[in-house]
């Protein structure tokens, strides 16, 4: 998770934070939850929820789909700034970087720009993701499926206690519940286009 000096080295904007903790706080006091309840819900640490509540951090994607699901609520909601109508097309050259971060520490692993925002009743989080090659190998879960194709470069995907190689064209199609990492191999950065499904 990137504070807001880091995301503003690294041309993110910052208000995207301040916005996403506003609605976090506001969807969690309508139920009368206090933050350490939602935390335990969630499945994350108290600290992680007040800091994305004070805009001090934007959660990696995991952590959004937990605090979405525990508050009742799609992933979107928390992503999306106004309501546009389909189709909603993204040009290229038009793609915004909103996270970056797969887990506190992770150094900017994962670069995610939604293709999704702005439609309202979308079931799917189509992101593309740029991936830098790191160290953490830790793996994540939560509840739905991907579908993952590489873009660029090579990457590695680990899941359950498998490895599997993927180049570009190939892809790759599972359940998220399934404990698994998804990193850039070869120690060259690679891309991805992904689509999670989280029910509700």
């Amino acid at each position: 998770m990137l504070d807001v000096a880091q995301r503003r080295r690294q041309g993110v904007d910052h208000m995207t934070s301040d916005k996403l903790g506003a609605r976090i706080r506001t969807y969690r006091e309508r139920l009368g939850m206090s933050v350490e309840e939602l935390a335990k819900n969630a499945g994350v640490d108290a600290d992680v929820v007040r800091r994305a509540e004070e805009g001090d951090i934007y959660p990696p994607l995991g952590v959004l789909i937990r605090l979405s699901r525990s508050l009742g609520q799609r992933l979107g909601t928390f992503m999306d700034d106004q309501v546009r109508e389909d189709p909603i097309i993204v040009r290229a050259d038009e793609r915004r970087e909103e996270t970056a971060a797969h887990k506190e520490g992770a150094g900017g692993e994962y670069h995610y720009y939604p293709l999704g925002k702005g439609k309202t009743d979308r079931h799917m989080e189509p992101l593309f993701i740029v991936i830098e090659p790191g160290e953490d190998r830790s793996p994540s879960s939560h509840e739905g499926e991907e579908l993952v194709i590489v873009v660029r470069g090579d990457v590695e995907l680990m899941y359950g206690k498998q490895r599997y190689h993927l180049r570009a064209g190939d892809s790759m199609y599972y359940n998220s519940v399934v404990p698994h990492h998804l990193g850039a191999a070869n120690g060259e950065s690679a891309e991805i286009l992904a689509v999670v499904y989280t029910p509700l």
